[in-house]
């Protein structure tokens, strides 16, 4: 049985690979003791905001054999969607994650197949695909399968890679071989931390989730607050700042995903054309884009606001 936890491992880490995915690291699936205080508290503080499906679910949050009977591994991948291209210069800023197709549908294909891969070599074999849709810990299981560290920003940061990929999981009803974690690299750097204009990052490895900008410009359904006026820098659609900023980050590379590839029409928008934008050519730039999660009245809102 060792040889065949062995094989399987190995045979599961070599078709992520083969999918194009960044790196694999794998969990025993259980509770996550050290989560449970973290995630209280951060929900008492109200840091999720209007964000109130993350206040759902909370058990299921913090042990994945509850999302899948008898799960034995959680198996942590990640995909890079750093871009080579930029926008241009004279533009409303857009996160990086959205200037190709919806992350979800292209991981969860590639789940679906690394799945369908798994059955057919191994045999019998149970598992769901999490695509940050679901009540999973991304970030927490993928520290504890050896992928990177949690930083001071509270995204997952990798030391040759830095932090722009996708996290995504499988778990799995099947014994494996476990990875373990790394130290933290963060040190004493406070980059993150000095760079966010809105000061979401209330303490090291603590963000208020209701003060961030993403937050602001994708979750927020309301007009967004007053006394954040002037502190947007720019950004119509999610934030890099903190990640920009970060030393790890120089260490990325550009994806080679071609789903991820921006379309040229909307690397070429100056702050002009996004003000004069319709919402049929919105719908035909940003047909299979995450962009659409905000609506065109959410992109006009947003825009609006860093006048």
């Amino acid at each position: 049985m060792i040889d065949n936890k062995a094989k399987y491992t190995q045979f599961i880490k070599s078709e992520a690979k083969r999918l194009g995915f960044l790196s694999c690291g794998i969990s025993k699936a259980g509770f996550l003791e050290q989560e449970a205080p973290r995630l209280e508290k951060w929900l008492n503080q109200n840091y999720n905001g209007q964000m109130s499906y993350m206040e759902n679910h909370f058990d299921k949050r913090l042990d994945p054999t509850l999302l899948v009977d008898d799960a034995k591994s959680v198996v942590s991948l990640l995909l890079n969607y750093y871009p080579s291209e930029k926008q241009n210069s004279d533009s409303y800023k857009i996160s990086k994650y959205a200037y190709g197709q919806d992350y979800h549908f292209v991981i969860k294909d590639k789940l679906k197949e690394l799945l369908f891969s798994i059955e057919s070599t191994i045999g019998n074999v149970t598992g769901r695909a999490f695509v940050d849709s679901a009540p999973v810990l991304d970030r927490a299981w993928a520290a504890k399968s050896g992928l990177g560290w949690i930083g001071k920003n509270s995204n997952l940061i990798t030391q040759k890679v830095g932090s722009f990929y996708f996290i995504a999981e499988l778990i799995i009803d099947l014994d494996l071989e476990y990875d373990t974690a790394v130290t933290d690299h963060c040190g004493s750097c406070t980059a993150c931390l000095d760079a966010c204009p809105t000061d979401a990052i209330v303490a090291p490895y603590v963000v208020d989730g209701s003060k961030c900008i993403s937050y602001y410009t994708i979750e927020l359904k309301e007009n967004i607050p007053l006394d954040m006026k002037g502190k947007f820098e720019d950004w119509a659609f999610g934030c890099d700042i903190c990640q920009d900023v970060c030393p790890w980050n120089r260490f990325s590379k550009s994806h080679n995903e071609p789903l991820f590839n921006p379309n040229p029409e909307f690397l070429s928008l100056s702050k002009k054309d996004w003000d004069e934008i319709t919402e049929e050519t919105f719908k035909v730039v940003f047909k299979n884009s995450p962009i659409k999660r905000t609506k065109f009245s959410g992109i006009k809102r947003n825009i609006a606001f860093l006048k």
